[in-house]
């Protein structure tokens, strides 16, 4: 008979009591992708919370296929990559210092957020406004549906690209060089007042992006147009925004109650600091799509009827929370967990567990809960969106539900 030995550190699907004893589960010695355990320890171990069919809510930019262009690149997560994300979806461009994101427009509004670098867009709306910006880290800009912009960069830049919907793809949009390489050079002569001959070298299929020079200043650039510009500003500056500053971190909400022009995407930036987490809550007007940008955490869903799941998430990760489920995030790394949460909806709306509890009759809390009048009485009417947890301090060399029990 085999003897088989458990090699040191490797993560194990083994639930163990507090004695050390195998309770649950046993060792895998069979072909295994030891890397992609580490990174998801509740799902090779889950939290004894967990139960019943959840879909996944989680997909890695790393996990997609690339789009490699002279002067840039793209990827992106869809419904079909994350099937359960109906109502976002999501691409991660970058460009060169003066690659161009090409003229074009999609039939879904663009909420973007720059990630690194510096970029210029430009768009025109409707009624001939148009507009102009120089875009920095951490800024954002929306465009509505259907308006024509474009992006370029000042520098090596990089930035996540939002629509409200999740069955877009970047590979759909309507693109400049694709319609003047789909109309007859005659249609265009007629169109443009110009002989035909103005379009022998005309891009004979779609750019999307390519490498051209760094522009010069805006005021070099400028287009006056006899209309003016737009009347609400395409660009909106979160990280000029006072967070809300709690016990575990901070919260920047953007809506179109501060940035007009967004209607149809509203977000918030979530920094949750290590021993903290994003509070038990839940969003009451739609799903939430999310984007992971610096440290490492885990997120519980409950959808009801006994059902819950826990997924990892590190930089570069999207998270998905279905509609009006209860979720929370927990820092599970050494630094700062950063992170971007998203909504098809013109206003940030979410419902604290603990503020519901806290406005609701001490008594009933206390029948529903089975619980003291001690832990009412700790309860907080003022909504805390990302908290600390009082004497825990997440060990990154502890399997985290090891740490749950």
């Amino acid at each position: 008979m085999r003897t088989w030995n458990a090699p040191e550190g490797i993560p194990q699907p083994i639930r163990r009591n507090a004695e050390g004893k195998i309770i649950a589960g046993t060792y895998d010695f069979g072909p295994r992708d030891v890397m992609i355990d580490r990174q998801n320890p509740d799902l090779l171990v889950p939290p004894v919370t967990d139960a019943g069919i959840v879909p996944n809510l989680k997909f890695s930019f790393s996990n997609t296929s690339m789009i490699l262009k002279p002067g840039g690149w793209s990827r992106e997560i869809t419904i079909r990559e994350l099937p359960v994300a109906t109502t976002l979806a999501g691409v991660n461009m970058c460009l060169t210092a003066g690659g161009v994101r090409e003229l074009h427009w999609h039939k879904e509004a663009e909420w973007a957020f720059l990630l690194l670098g510096r970029a210029r867009i430009t768009s025109v709306n409707q009624n001939g406004q148009n507009f102009i910006a120089d875009i920095n880290p951490g800024d954002l800009w929306y465009f509505p549906p259907g308006i024509p912009h474009s992006i370029q960069g000042l520098e090596h830049c990089e930035f996540l690209l939002i629509f409200d919907n999740g069955d877009f793809s970047d590979q759909s949009t309507l693109s400049l060089s694709d319609w003047f390489s789909r109309t007859p050079k005659d249609v265009l002569s007629a169109n443009f007042g110009v002989p035909v001959s103005e379009f022998a070298n005309i891009p004979q299929e779609q750019l999307y992006i390519y490498q051209s020079t760094v522009p010069g200043p805006i005021a070099t650039q400028a287009v006056s147009s006899p209309y003016g510009v737009v009347p609400e500003s395409f660009k909106y500056e979160l990280l000029k925004q006072p967070p809300i500053r709690t016990s575990g971190g901070t919260v920047r909400i953007v809506d179109s109650t501060n940035f007009p022009a967004s209607k149809t995407i509203a977000g918030a930036l979530v920094e949750v600091e290590p021993g903290g987490m994003r509070e038990l809550h839940w969003h009451p007007n739609n799903d939430e799509w999310q984007y992971y940008m610096t440290g490492q955490g885990r997120m519980t869903v409950f959808l009801g009827n006994g059902t819950a799941r826990t997924f990892d998430y590190r930089a570069g990760d999207v998270g998905y929370v279905p509609f009006a489920t209860g979720h929370y995030i927990q820092n599970t790394g050494t630094e700062t967990l950063r992170f971007l949460e998203m909504f098809k909806s013109n206003r940030f709306e979410d419902v604290s567990l603990a503020q519901w509890l806290a406005l609701t009759p001490k008594a009933l809390v206390e029948s529903n809960l089975n619980v003291g009048s001690a832990f009412v009485d700790s309860l907080r009417k003022e909504d805390s969106p990302v908290v600390k947890y009082p004497g825990f301090t997440f060990n990154p060399n502890l399997p985290p539900t090891e740490q749950d029990q």
